[in-house]
């Protein structure tokens, strides 16, 4: 390498360091410091407080909304989200997968869809259903179990495509008809990896189903904001410790399951 060309890489990679800088200077520019010095400190002070001395009372209330209540209805978003989401990507990923589908109109129409589905975030999917069937649970479990097919489906597809064809023509060479071809030589070997993958979309729904009740489709968000709006933090902190210990559980759960599979 000659002493120009090395010049102009130094000088190369000097101006996208600056242009890197001055992006992240002109957006904390924007961001109002003074205001956060002042109330982050306060605020964060009286959510530690609630942590440490929350409201017990709500963990359980017969007569009315507790804490149990509100996270098992978050856990059922969850899981019905990844159920509808698992269904409903098992004939987008093999439509995409370019081994299994027979055109490549195929594939690219469904992996378009696919790309499609992943654009939108969950909130904005339960934002959209919300208007469409309403506030509540039936709505965040629309959003998280339409939203998740983009990314499972992708995912699946990409498996499908790395497994070995060699049984499945083995099976075709003796007579198989494509429906057992199919079920015996494919699928054994693309379910490790679908569950692994469902198991991984569970936990990323279970996270999303704890906010998406902050704007009215159902879960532990919904008293959450209620709490903070009118600075319960006893209630905020009993809520939080909630949140936190159910994930931290499924989330043990969920991963020593995805370890034996895979």
């Amino acid at each position: 390498m000659t002493r120009q060309q090395i010049w102009s890489r130094n000088v190369k990679r000097i101006l996208i360091t600056v242009i890197v800088l001055l992006i992240y200077i002109w957006a904390f520019s924007g961001i109002p410091v003074i205001q956060i010095q002042e109330t982050t400190g306060q605020v964060f002070s009286s959510i530690m407080a609630g942590i440490f001395n929350p409201d017990w009372g709500y963990v359980y209330d017969p007569a009315g909304e507790d804490l149990l209540r509100t996270l098992l209805e978050t856990l059922a978003i969850a899981l019905l989200g990844t159920f509808i989401s698992a269904l409903l990507s098992i004939p987008f990923s093999f439509m995409a997968a370019r081994n299994i589908a027979k055109t490549k109109l195929m594939v690219g129409s469904s992996k378009s869809i696919l790309s499609f589905i992943r654009v939108f975030p969950d909130i904005v999917l339960a934002l959209l259903f919300i208007k469409a069937v309403g506030p509540g649970p039936f709505a965040g479990v629309l959003a998280l179990g339409i939203g998740a097919v983009g990314m499972l489906g992708k995912l699946i597809a990409e498996s499908v495509e790395g497994i070995d064809l060699s049984a499945r023509e083995a099976l075709i060479a003796t007579g198989g008809n494509p429906v057992k071809t199919f079920m015996f030589a494919v699928v054994p070997q693309v379910l490790p990896n679908f569950f692994s993958f469902v198991l991984y979309r569970f936990e990323v729904n279970l996270r999303a189903a704890t906010i998406l009740g902050v704007i009215g489709a159902g879960g532990i968000g919904a008293p959450l904001i209620f709490a903070l709006s009118v600075r319960d933090w006893e209630r905020v902190g009993i809520i939080l410790l909630g949140i936190i210990v159910m994930v931290t559980i499924l989330d043990a759960i969920s991963s020593r399951i995805r370890s034996h599979l895979v």
